[in-house]
């Protein structure tokens, strides 16, 4: 399986459906849907994610990528499957910016990882956090552009924790790789430098939580 990573990455980063396609089939003649996606799309990704923040792949391919990757596991692994992650209600969301290129990335890879969550698309503290309280939410994923919309995620994290004591925070976006003391200033739990680390961090609260 481990071997089949690196050519899946390269088809990816290059754009080639059919390529990418045939050696997930070809994981899939040894593995079952969900250990092929672990073992193959999640790494290549995160690889991708890597290889981005180096400067080596354009934001372009990440977002193909993870698109194509999420139609792949929708194919092997749909809403209702049982092997998909278990895992606390959660939700992406961009808060007050209109900059959507970042949250559809990392909903596509995590989607593409096996993970369901909401997409809220883009709100405003009162919405977000009357949605997320009705919703049930435990895990928020918070994209942001600028640095204004960053600042107001301290608002959307103290009304949040007085409503559901439990929710866990997690921010990304231009504002917090610039000071990477902000995502703690704001009262969120983690920062994601790119989309694989959401999935990472994500993951890792899995674990943790009940």
């Amino acid at each position: 399986m481990h071997a089949l990573v690196e050519p899946f990455r390269r088809s990816l980063e290059v754009l080639d459906r059919v390529g990418a396609e045939r050696i997930f089939e070809e994981a899939l003649a040894s593995a079952t849907p969900i250990q092929a996606v672990e073992g193959v799309v999640v790494p290549a990704l995160q690889q991708m994610g890597d290889a981005w923040e180096a400067g080596a792949v354009a934001l372009s391919q990440i977002y193909m990528g993870g698109r194509f990757c999420e139609e792949l596991v929708e194919k092997v692994l749909p809403p209702s499957d049982p092997d998909r992650k278990h895992q606390p209600r959660s939700a992406i969301v961009v808060f007050s910016d209109y900059h959507m290129l970042g949250k559809r990335i990392v909903y596509s890879l995590m989607r593409a990882s096996g993970f369901e969550l909401f997409d809220y698309g883009r709100m405003d503290a009162d919405e977000l956090v009357q949605r997320a309280v009705a919703d049930g939410i435990r895990v928020l994923l918070i994209s942001v552009l600028m640095l204004p919309s960053a600042l107001k995620v301290r608002e959307v994290s103290t009304r949040l924790r007085a409503a559901s004591p439990g929710i866990r925070i997690i921010v990304g976006g231009a504002p917090f790789l610039f000071d990477e003391r902000l995502w703690v200033d704001v009262g969120a739990d983690a920062m994601g430098r790119s989309a694989a680390d959401a999935v990472t961090i994500v993951g890792g609260w899995m674990e943790e939580m009940p």
